[in-house]
């Protein structure tokens, strides 16, 4: 049987027959692909990216384990095999080299051949260079336009591989019939015709998307699909089709059945519309005969768009099948009203399915874009600003709005002029996190709400120093300046900012806000270093109407009111910490933690040294979550779950909720965030109230409580946890889930979706802390192995009712962050998980935790209040630091007698 396909062509209006090579590719043995072959199945478990398990492998630097999922893959029935070594922790580059390396040596696997797939150019040239036989190269496109497009192609071509071509150019990618077949015809006339690429070789991916989403726009995701492969089959000789399967379904995840049944029938159509390869999960494809004939008939009428109503038909229909499915689509009578107060109604509910039309429809309307910012849009925004401001909307339903408003402005910028207006809102508001820190969520809420309150708001973002801060407010005349910061650090770079701007005799008001700022704090440190209005501002909600005073008529009068209570605050404290009652140092030494240790044995453990957890399940990891400071977040306050039953805050809660686990559900199966720890386990010493590593020498240094205590109550220090008289053990450990975040973040910005952007710094966080408390509970059952029987719920763990406590450097316990890099050279933290330290002691990325394990049961987490002079000078000599230098790492929460 002949192996060529017969083209029909026209040269000069003339019928000419052409005849075209098969695609043919190679490991060991060839494999030949016409029109006759049958749909090739492409193996994808060799991917980091998609299997769990072969991720683990791979940084585990277990690659004989690696090469048997590869085994799997060709035992399995794939005819190709996707290596792909894209991960943020990896060096992609040696990884896939080394790998590939290894399949050669290995006649089972190498027989068939290889689609090197990744991001990155140099990790693809690098694979084929050391691929043998002729594999595929996963992919190129036109999105950086087209020299860089030609380049790789002629690389290509000199490797002799094939190539996958997306559907990507330098406008976005292909999400209609019209742009698939517009972009892959260009790209296959440069590839034949300038850079004479074999068009058997050429492999296109037109984009497969989601269907049955509620979006109309997304109603013939499939039909363009199929449209587009046949198109590409009968118009660019020669070139093949591919893509990937699952996203079609992506709306229904969760709901297997459904997945199964879609992925099946796609494919039936696919193929029939002259797909040739595809990256399929065996395990998520139905038999087609073998579909129920109704589900059938449903998942059709949405792959076909057969019916107008076939989304809600499907949506309702997914309900009645095992896995459950999405919610019907709300009701859209609201779109008869007239376009401002659909435009009104969307900024309220937090609607984003219809802006841009209806946007459109107010800027035909009105003549000029300024005039729908300045009319319809703002006064929708109005009515969500009062509605919040008098408790009747939440912040989450405020978040929506703005991702709602961006998207509107988003759609207006090309057509306004480059002159914006002046004087049309009520201030200029410049936002920065301060140097060293690189939390920002609470920031990014203060912004949302008072954007929605028609402040012109400019955030820098994180570690911005002062004098890029201040430059920047001269810049563009900011009317206030306000700075955000998490950890205790931040407090001092506060005060230095404060310092400068009294320098520069700045007029701007100052507002301080963030987890560790305190009223207390901001009168007595930093009002006091700059004579215009500092204050500071306890949570998002108070933000409006302390900016609208420092900003009205009375902003004179509103300034020196606070200035005059700050100095008030300032000089009661000053009076209370002198008469507060101390003991010495050495007397609160001599009161430690009152410990038999002839009733507590030593606990030697399972597993001493370190033990690397990287590429978690995320899985796991969101059954140990704490959602009560989740709520918290989006300034609902309740505990979880009872916050459900608040008839106040109940309802948005609940929905809150259920779109976070949308959320989480869809990081963890597009593995959005990678979640890596390591956990430590030494032997010690204790040596005054510092611990020493045996093996090592490495020193943690703990402060001591020095308040007077009531008779039989003892002066804690976290040394206390130590046996004295004999060498002991301690822990550390240092997890993170936001691996990703960043690249997540930054998708999210670029949708202008604030809701989405915030929500998944939140639910990052939320992975991280459960994250340290399932490494805790291992610890205790299995690598310390103290409590190996324990069996507590996760309510009980959040209750910390288990032995022992793991207390983190810069909060009470051990309120010095300096402690940290200490811990992470001890744990190599930043080699075995990708963590790193600001210079101010922030761990990047920023959902992350670190800490110490202590196995002695008889104190929790305690604050370590007041100390004295004494104690802080014998902690400097400890620590070979200026008592200077420590001062300004210790919380500024302590005072000194």
């Amino acid at each position: 049987m002949s192996r060529s396909t017969a083209y029909q062509s026209t040269v000069d209006g003339q019928p000419m027959t052409q005849v075209m090579k098969p695609l043919v590719l190679s490991g060991l043995e060839p494999l030949i692909v016409t029109e006759h072959t049958n749909f090739v199945n492409v193996g994808e478990r060799t991917n980091v990216t998609g299997s769990k398990r072969f991720a683990r492998l791979i940084a585990e630097d277990k690659y004989d384990e690696a090469l048997e999922v590869a085994l799997d893959q060709v035992r399995g029935g794939a005819q190709i095999l996707d290596v792909n070594m894209d991960e943020g922790m990896l060096d992609g580059k040696k990884a896939i080299v080394k790998f590939l390396h290894l399949i050669a040596s290995e006649p089972e696997i190498a027989r068939i051949p290889i689609m090197i797939d990744s991001s990155k150019w140099e990790i693809i040239e690098a694979g084929l260079q050391c691929v043998q036989g002729k594999g595929v190269v996963n992919s190129i496109s036109l999105k950086e336009g087209e020299q860089e497009f030609i380049d790789h192609a002629k690389k290509v071509k000199r490797y002799g591989a094939a190539v996958i071509v997306m559907a990507f150019d330098e406008k976005g990618q292909a999400d209609s019939y019209e742009r698939r077949i517009e972009i892959c015809e260009r790209s296959y006339r440069i590839l034949v015709d300038v850079v004479k690429f074999p068009p058997q070789d050429i492999i296109f991916d037109p984009n497969i998307f989601p269907v049955a989403t509620g979006i109309e726009e997304h109603n013939n995701n499939a039909l363009d699909f199929f449209q587009a492969t046949k198109w590409i089959k009968e118009n660019l000789p020669g070139a093949k089709v591919s893509g990937g399967v699952s996203n079609v379904s992506f709306s229904f995840r969760g709901n297997n059945v459904v997945r199964e049944a879609m992925h099946s029938a796609f494919l039936y159509h696919g193929i029939q519309a002259g797909m040739d390869m595809g990256i399929v999960n065996a395990g998520m494809i139905e038999v087609y005969d073998e579909i129920p004939k109704d589900l059938l008939e449903h998942v059709e009428d949405v792959l076909l768009n057969r019916r107008d109503d076939a989304t809600e038909r499907m949506l309702a229909f997914a309900e009645n099948v095992k896995g459950g499915g999405k919610k019907k689509v709300e009701d859209l009578g609201w779109r008869e009203a007239t376009v401002e107060d659909r435009l009104s109604h969307a900024l309220v509910k937090g609607i984003v399915d219809f802006i841009e039309e209806d946007t459109e429809e107010a800027r035909a309307k009105y003549n000029s874009p300024l005039q729908v910012i300045e009319g319809p849009l703002m006064d929708g925004m109005n009515v969500v600003g009062d509605l919040f401001g008098s408790g009747k909307m939440f912040l989450p339903q405020v978040v929506k709005s703005a991702r709602v408003m961006k998207k509107s402005v988003a759609y207006l910028t090309p057509y306004l002029e480059k002159e914006k207006a002046s004087g049309n809102t009520k201030g200029k508001i410049l936002l920065a996190t301060v140097k060293g820190d690189v939390h920002d969520i609470g920031k990014n809420i203060v912004g949302v709400v008072m954007a929605c309150n028609n402040f012109d708001i400019e955030d820098m973002g994180v570690m911005v120093p002062a004098d890029k801060i201040l430059d920047r407010a001269d810049e563009i005349g900011a009317d206030i300046i306000g700075l955000s910061g998490l950890i205790t650090p931040s407090l001092d770079e506060m005060v230095n900012v404060a310092e400068e701007m009294n320098r520069r005799k700045m007029k701007t008001p100052l507002l301080i806000g963030g987890a560790t700022t305190s009223r207390i704090h901001t009168a007595v440190k930093i009002s006091p270093k700059y004579d215009q209005a500092v204050i500071h501002v306890l949570d998002a909600s108070k933000s409006v109407g302390v900016s609208t005073n420092l900003l009205s008529d009375r902003s004179t009068e509103f300034s020196k009111q606070i200035k005059s209570e700050y100095e008030v605050l300032a000089a009661d404290h000053a009076s209370r910490t002198e008469t507060k009652s101390y003991i010495s140092y050495d007397q609160a030494k001599a009161n430690p933690a009152p410990i038999d240790w002839s009733q507590s044995p030593i606990l030697e453990p399972n597993k001493e040294g370190i033990t690397v957890f990287n590429n978690y399940d995320l899985s796991e990891i969101r059954k140990y979550i704490d959602w009560t400071p989740f709520f918290s977040t989006w300034m609902l306050k309740g505990k979880y779950p009872a916050i459900f039953e608040n008839p106040t805050v109940g309802e948005e809660a609940k929905k809150l909720f259920s779109e976070a686990q949308e959320m989480l559900d869809e990081i963890i199966e597009n593995r959005s965030l990678q979640a890596n720890g390591v956990v430590g386990l030494f032997k010690v010493c204790r040596k005054g109230d510092d611990v020493v590593i045996v093996d090592n020498d490495k020193q943690f240094h703990f402060l001591r409580q020095q308040g007077k205590k009531a008779p039989g109550v003892p002066n804690l220090s976290l040394v206390d946890f130590i046996n004295a008289e004999k060498e002991d053990y301690m822990g550390g450990f240092a997890v993170t889930a936001g691996v990703g975040l960043e690249k997540l973040v930054e998708r999210y910005k670029a949708e202008h979706d604030d809701y989405k952007e915030i929500m998944a710094k939140a639910l990052a966080d939320r992975l991280a802390e459960a994250f340290a408390e399932l490494m805790h509970e291992k610890i205790r059952k299995e690598l310390w192995g103290y409590a190996a029987n324990e069996k507590w719920s996760n309510e009980d763990l959040i209750k910390e009712k288990y032995k022992g406590i793991r207390p983190a450097p810069g909060y009470p316990a051990c309120p010095d962050h300096t402690e940290k890099k200490t811990l992470f050279e001890l744990l190599e933290v930043e080699k075995n998980t990708g963590i790193t330290l600001t210079e101010s002691y922030a761990m990047y990325p920023t959902a992350a935790v670190s800490g110490f394990y202590f196995s002695h049961p008889e104190s929790k987490y305690f604050g370590l209040g007041k100390i004295s002079k004494d104690q802080v000078e014998d902690y400097a000599k400890r620590k070979q630091m200026s008592e200077g230098e420590v001062e300004k790492w210790l919380s500024p929460n302590l005072n000194y007698k």
